[in-house]
């Protein structure tokens, strides 16, 4: 799925497409922002979103055997929610209506 599907998956739940498009692209802007300044994002049920810090280090040219210095990089890792997980290795059926990582609303005990 690209981003054009999703914005027309959330168009069919909102009823419409320009309403879709900026709800789409607002979270994906906050996302980027908020982990391009150095903070996660988590979303319960679907997962996390991290900057990670690598150190320099020295590797090597696989055709020269060269040692070759890396420079210090920072990266993006996404770490998936354990009900994202479950619905994907099929430990957890996916819903046939309604949000599938929204906790399930809980019962009075009584």
């Amino acid at each position: 799925m690209n981003k054009q599907l999703l914005i027309e998956e959330v168009a069919v739940k909102l009823g419409s497409r320009a309403a879709a498009t900026e709800a789409v692209e607002a979270v994906f802007d906050s996302i980027v922002r908020a982990v391009a300044q150095g903070t996660r994002v988590s979303v319960t049920g679907f997962g996390s979103i991290a900057p990670v810090e690598r150190p320099a280090r020295i590797a090597h040219n696989p055709q020269t055997g060269e040692r070759v210095h890396v420079k210090a990089t920072r990266a993006v890792k996404f770490r998936p929610g354990a009900s994202f997980k479950a619905l994907v290795d099929g430990t957890k059926q996916l819903p046939a209506e309604g949000s599938a990582i929204k906790k399930a609303p809980k019962t009075p005990r009584g």
